[in-house]
């Protein structure tokens, strides 16, 4: 009897640890009934793609995209879309940023901003507005923060000069910041629908040139030349004064006789009495 009760004690114990077995089986484990429960989700944030200075205006080529952890994601982060990438373009950074730095809301000083224009100019610097056509002005490829020259074509209405001297262009500006692009840039409006034909172009000069650029306005065209990002500054000897001229009789070799072509000379010859001969020309 005792035997017996032994048996079915264990065939009931073994038939309880077959059945713990096969429930344990079916169930996932802790770990990834967590990470199901909790995904990571991502965030992409606007972000430094190269160390920047501080006060530098930014470029399309400064701002880069980052994923960042949501639960990670700064309250001031600037989030990555086509109008906060816009919104930057020109804007000045208020400190140095690292490559991959998030960039704050506060770390820019918006283009629109009160007191953009006053923030931006460096020491005794000023800034003057002048207009340039969609050609002139690099075909849209100069951003704020370029350095540029500012070149004056005129042409001289004065019949009594040749041909060659009646064209001109000068450098009136060398090596100046672009500060802004377009009036709409500068008054913070939304760049958008077609762009019109005629912008604007404001850049950081010195008090004294300040007033030569207002008469280079008056005079002709201006156009823009871009220079390279690393070239030294090399100012002329006036800093107000024309740094280069170009007449037309220096690139057009057809308009680089400025003197009339003179007239075909003619000569006769007299034969004298002993033999003799003289030439007379007129």
């Amino acid at each position: 009897m005792i035997l017996r009760v032994i048996f079915f004690a264990l065939m009931s114990a073994g038939l309880l640890g077959l059945g713990f077995i096969g429930y344990a089986s079916t169930r996932p484990p802790a770990q990834a009934a967590t990470a199901q429960q909790a995904p990571q989700v991502m965030v992409t944030v606007l972000a430094a793609a190269r160390d920047i200075p501080g006060g530098n205006l930014l470029k399309p080529a400064d701002i880069a995209d980052k994923q960042v952890l949501k639960s990670e994601v700064p309250a001031d982060a600037t989030i990555d879309s086509e109008a906060e990438r816009r919104a930057l373009y020109g804007a000045m950074v208020r400190r140095g940023l690292s490559r991959g730095d998030i960039i704050h809301g506060a770390d820019a000083l918006r283009p629109g901003d009160h007191g953009f224009l006053a923030a931006v100019l460096k020491g005794d610097m000023r800034a003057v507005t002048v207009g340039v056509d969609a050609i002139s002005g690099t075909a849209g490829l100069i951003w704020p923060g370029d350095r540029v020259d500012l070149i004056l074509t005129q042409t001289i209405a004065d019949p009594s000069l040749p041909v060659g001297r009646r064209i001109v262009a000068e450098t009136v500006v060398s090596d100046v910041r672009v500060i802004a692009i377009d009036q709409r840039m500068v008054e913070g409006a939304a760049n958008s629908g077609p762009t019109p034909e005629a912008r604007t172009v404001t850049l950081e000069v010195s008090k004294s040139d300040a007033q030569g650029v207002q008469v280079a306005v008056r005079l002709g065209r201006l156009s823009l030349s871009v220079r390279p990002a690393d070239e030294t500054a090399s100012p002329g000897p006036d800093a107000r004064g024309p740094i280069g001229t170009t007449w037309a009789s220096d690139i057009s070799p057809a308009l680089g006789h400025d003197k009339q072509n003179p007239a075909e000379s003619r000569a006769i010859k007299v034969w004298g009495s002993a033999g003799d001969s003289k030439d007379f020309k007129f």
